[in-house]
């Protein structure tokens, strides 16, 4: 027993983020509406709750009714960290090195605040598609 906790500590670390993101405050921008995500083989939709600082901190959180979050993903401009049913077992780490399925809901972000007057965003990646509603 003694052994398997320093091998725990060890290994946890790998997987525990230690990236500080921005705490939102009330001069971020929140942005309300549905979502609907469809690939090839899926097709969802759902509410989607956006917020973004002036630097480019971002949150969006994407779920099916109260209680039930499908994706979340708090970002900056180059870590990210993503969980969810839709990201299955989680992610965090360097965007540029962000495993190819999740490339597409962390290009929302600049597409999402390029768009910040708009109320209608649409973002195509490979065989995914995002259209946002505010």
């Amino acid at each position: 027993m003694l052994l398997a906790l320093p091998i725990f500590d060890l290994t946890s670390c790998a997987t525990i983020s230690r990236h500080q993101f921005a705490e939102p405050s009330a001069a971020w921008e929140i942005r309300t509406g549905q979502l609907l995500y469809r690939t090839a083989k899926t097709t969802l939709i759902g509410d989607v709750f956006v917020r973004f600082s002036k630097n480019g901190d971002f949150e969006l959180t994407f779920s099916k009714g109260p209680g039930v979050t499908l994706l979340s993903l708090r970002q900056d401009a180059n870590f990210a960290e993503v969980q969810g049913g839709l990201a299955r077992r989680g992610w965090s780490g360097p965007i540029d090195r962000a495993p190819p399925q999740l490339r597409g809901w962390l290009c929302l972000r600049d597409k999402i605040i390029a768009g910040r007057d708009q109320h209608l965003v649409r973002h195509v990646a490979g065989a995914e598609t995002f259209l946002l509603r505010f």
